[in-house]
C-alpha cells in the first residue's frame, strides 16, 4: 500500500497533465463544427492508416497461399495450352479468336486494404482508383474466378465496392447444368452463404450443382463462379425454389482481386435509361 501511494505521488503530476490535455482537446473539438470536422477527418485518416498497416501484415502472411493458388492456376492453363498444341488446335484457336474480335472485357488487379463481413451492409476497399482507370460498375473477383462484389465509387487512388455480403447487393445466377436462373442476394447471416431465389421448379437443382453468373448485369461476365448448391426448398405455391448457395469465394480472407471492366457497360446503361424507355413506362 505504501509503495502504491509513493507511485501515485511520483506520477500524479504527469497523469493530471494528460487528463487536462484530454479535456482541453475535447473542448476544442466541440467548440465549432469546423474544428470537429477537421479532427474527425484526421482521426479517420489515422485509423485508415492503421487499418491499411494491419491489412498489409495479414496480406504478407497470406502471400504463400496466394502464390500456391496462382501457380496452380498457371500450371492448369499451361497444361490446357500444351494439350491444344499437341492436338494441332493452336492455329484453329487463333483463327477462332480472330473471328470473335477483341474482347469486350478489360481486366486488371487490385489489393484489398479494407473489408468487412460482420455487418448487414459490407464493403470492400481496394488500392486502385480513378488514377488507375477504375470506375464505378466494375466487377471484383478472386483470381480463381469467383465473384466478390462490384465497385460503387472511386477516389484518385482507392475504390469502394459493394460486397456480395451486402443486403443491398443484387445479381442473377443460374445453374451450370441448365439455363434456368434466379436472383442472388444475401440474408445478412452467414458470410459463407447467399440465397438464390425465384428459381423455376423445372430447374430441378441438386446438392453440389455449381451456380454461375448469367451475364444479364453489366458487372459480371457470363459463367463466373458464385458457389455451389447446399440445400433447396420449394415455395408454398410449388412453383419456384429457394436455394442456399455456398460461396466459392471466402470473403473473410480476401487478398489480391481481379478487376473486370465491361467496355460496353456505359452504352448498355444509357440505352436502358433512354428517353424512349422512360416515355414507354409513363404510358
Amino acid at each position: 500500500m505504501r509503495k502504491l501511494l509513493e507511485f501515485i505521488r511520483s506520477t500524479y503530476v504527469a497523469v493530471l497533465f494528460i487528463l487536462i490535455e484530454l479535456l482541453a482537446l475535447n473542448a476544442y473539438a466541440r467548440s465549432t463544427a469546423y474544428t470537429e470536422a477537421r479532427l474527425l477527418a484526421r482521426s479517420n485518416r489515422a485509423i485508415g492508416g492503421v487499418q491499411a498497416f494491419c491489412t498489409g501484415i495479414g496480406r504478407f502472411f497470406r502471400l504463400g497461399r496466394e502464390n500456391r493458388i496462382l501457380t496452380a492456376r498457371v500450371a492448369a492453363l499451361e497444361e490446357q495450352l500444351t494439350a491444344y498444341t499437341e492436338a494441332g488446335g493452336e492455329q484453329k484457336l487463333r483463327e477462332a479468336f480472330a473471328e470473335l474480335g477483341p474482347s469486350k472485357y478489360r481486366m486488371g488487379v487490385a489489393s484489398v486494404v479494407g473489408n468487412t463481413t460482420n455487418r448487414l451492409r459490407n464493403y470492400i476497399t481496394v488500392n486502385r482508383g480513378r488514377g488507375d482507370d477504375l470506375l464505378s460498375g466494375m466487377a471484383l473477383t478472386t483470381p480463381e474466378g469467383a465473384i466478390v462484389g462490384y465497385i460503387l465509387d472511386c477516389s484518385e487512388h482507392y475504390a469502394v465496392a459493394a460486397s456480395i455480403l451486402n443486403t443491398a447487393f443484387r445479381a442473377s445466377g443460374m445453374l451450370a447444368a441448365g439455363d434456368y436462373y434466379g436472383s442472388i442476394h444475401w440474408d445478412g447471416r452467414s458470410p459463407r452463404y447467399v440465397t438464390l431465389d425465384e428459381l423455376p421448379k423445372y430447374a430441378e437443382p441438386k446438392v453440389g450443382d455449381e451456380v454461375l453468373t448469367t451475364g444479364f448485369e453489366p458487372y459480371f461476365p457470363k459463367g463466373m463462379r458464385i458457389g455451389t448448391v447446399e440445400s433447396f426448398t420449394l415455395n408454398e405455391a410449388q412453383m419456384t425454389y429457394t436455394v442456399r448457395v455456398k460461396l466459392a469465394a471466402d470473403l473473410t480472407a480476401l487478398g489480391h482481386l481481379v478487376v473486370i471492366d465491361n467496355l460496353d457497360r456505359s452504352e448498355i446503361e444509357q440505352l436502358q435509361e433512354s428517353e424512349a424507355i422512360r416515355d414507354f413506362e409513363q404510358q
